[in-house]
């Protein structure tokens, strides 16, 4: 944990399992930190990119809009509560995977999931789009670089 925690500090690439665990990666994917992200060496495979805010602003507009889009991309299943509106309707199949934040504590699995962007909101800092398992928006919220967020890649 203490090597993770300095490799992100000094702008290494890092993932993780939730907790370091890899039976959480079997449910819920591996965290990233934004250098991952956005290594030249490439996170996403040939053809897929992993999105920017501008991407995930489009996929908000496509599926109509915060409220609506929410349930369309959540999970039926893991999470906390189950939103009487959710169906994955678009096949997103959004899992609350939570984060891990740049003091290397774990928190809220199963409740939410930030997905990380390529798009930087400062020197330190960048985006996470989250989605929660009591409300139907999705918000968009800063975070260090270091911070673990899940990543979902679009094919080009």
């Amino acid at each position: 944990e203490e090597d993770l925690i300095k490799a992100g500090d000094i702008g290494k690439v890092v993932w993780c399992y939730y907790n370091n665990d890899p039976d959480n990666g079997k449910k819920y994917g591996k965290l990233y930190n934004w250098y991952a992200v956005n290594d030249p060496r490439g996170l996403a495979p040939y053809d897929w990119h992993v999105p920017s805010d501008a991407d995930w602003e489009k996929l908000n507009e496509y599926l109509g809009g915060e409220e609506i889009a929410v349930p369309k991309m959540k999970s039926t299943s893991g999470w906390k509560e189950r939103g009487k509106d959710d169906t994955n309707e678009s096949g997103f199949t959004a899992l609350p995977g939570g984060k891990r934040d740049d003091d290397g504590l774990y928190s809220a699995i199963g409740e939410f999931g930030v997905w990380g962007s390529s798009t930087a909101d400062s020197a330190t800092n960048t985006w996470g789009w989250c989605i929660l398992y009591f409300v139907n928006d999705m918000f968009i919220s800063n975070g260090n670089k270091t911070y673990g967020f899940s990543i979902r890649c679009l094919r080009d």
